[in-house]
C-alpha cells in the first residue's frame, strides 16, 4: 500500500472508530463503534476520498448512483472529481411529487455505478439495483469507500454485480495500527 494510500486508510479509521457504549442494530452493546458518517462530513477528507474512488469507476459510466444516505455525499464529491452526474437513489420512490426513485436525473438506458458508502450484506444495494434495473438502468459496478468483508461482495455477484471497494475493513485496521 502506496504511503498515501496508508495515510488515507488511517484517517478514515481513526475519525470514524468510536470507544464508548453503543447499542448495535442487532442489541446488542459494543464498547467499539465504526460512525461512517464522520468521514462523509469532513470535506477535505471526503474529497480524497472521492479522488481515490475515481481511479476505481469504470469507462463508459454515464451516471452515478448515489444510495440513500451514506452514498449520495460520496456520489456528489465523485461527479465534482469525475465530471459525471450524479443521481440520488431512494430507498423507496416518493409517493408524491414527481414520484421518483431516482432523483436528478433519467436512469432508462443509462449505465450507471452505484455508490455507497460502506458494503456489509450488500442487501440495500440488491434492492436498490432491482430497482434500478427494472427502470431500464444497466448496472454493472459498485463502487464503496469500505467493505466490512462480512459476505457483502459475494452477494453481489450473484447478481451479477463487482463490488469496488476503495478498502476493506482488515486494510482500514492495518493502517491505523489496530489488527
Amino acid at each position: 500500500m502506496s504511503v498515501e494510500r496508508k495515510q488515507l486508510a488511517k484517517d478514515i479509521f481513526e475519525i470514524s472508530n468510536l470507544r464508548g457504549e453503543f447499542r448495535l442494530r442487532s442489541g446488542t452493546i459494543s464498547n467499539v463503534y465504526f460512525d461512517k458518517y464522520l468521514f462523509e462530513a469532513q470535506p477535505a477528507l471526503l474529497k480524497r476520498i472521492a479522488s481515490a474512488m475515481a481511479a476505481l469507476l469504470p469507462s463508459g459510466v454515464d451516471a452515478l448512483a448515489g444510495l440513500e444516505m451514506g452514498g449520495i455525499p460520496l456520489a456528489t464529491m465523485l461527479s465534482q472529481e469525475t465530471g459525471l452526474p450524479a443521481l440520488f437513489v431512494r430507498k423507496k420512490a416518493k409517493d408524491y411529487g414527481t414520484c421518483k426513485l431516482a432523483e436528478g436525473g433519467e436512469v432508462q438506458g443509462k449505465r450507471l455505478a452505484v455508490i455507497e458508502d460502506v458494503v456489509t450484506s450488500g442487501g440495500q444495494i440488491l434492492l436498490s439495483t432491482k430497482d434500478l434495473r427494472d427502470l431500464g438502468a444497466s448496472i454493472e459496478t459498485v463502487l464503496c469507500v469500505i467493505d466490512r468483508e462480512s459476505g457483502g461482495g459475494e452477494n453481489l455477484a450473484k447478481e451479477d454485480l463487482d463490488l469496488r471497494a476503495l478498502f476493506t475493513m482488515s486494510e482500514l485496521k492495518e493502517a491505523a495500527g489496530h489488527e
